[in-house]
């Protein structure tokens, strides 16, 4: 079984930048959609990011312009850089794959998952 391990969070002032990075344990050819999601403390997980088809990026509107989501096929690794950062962005972060190429961002669609991130924002 594939392992997914994310990376790099933290805790920034509103404004800052983190990049999260999600490692596979082993190289899989399985995983085709990869996406980052967030939950807050008392509140649903929602999707941030997908990556799915070649060239093809999905983005919750409330990131858009702000979050970057890129894949580094060659080391097995999903990033998510994650600029000018406000204290509503404060959430565990996860990563999450599944086959085939996807472009909806639900939680129900992925069936693998990491153990979190956690990313503070301070005002």
């Amino acid at each position: 079984q594939v392992q997914l391990v994310e990376s790099g969070g933290g805790a920034v002032q509103a404004g800052g930048s983190l990049r999260l990075s999600c490692a596979l344990s082993r190289y899989t050819t399985a995983y085709h959609s990869m996406a980052w999601f967030r939950q807050a403390p008392g509140k649903e997980r929602e999707g941030v990011a997908l990556s799915g088809s070649p060239g093809t990026t999905t983005y919750a509107d409330s990131v858009k312009g702000r979050f970057t989501i890129s894949r580094d096929n060659a080391k097995n690794i999903l990033y998510l850089q994650m600029n000018s950062l406000k204290p509503e962005d404060t959430a565990m972060y996860y990563c999450a794959a599944r086959a085939g190429w996807w472009s909806r961002l639900h939680p129900d669609d992925y069936t693998d998952w990491g153990q979190g991130t956690q990313v503070t924002v301070s005002s």
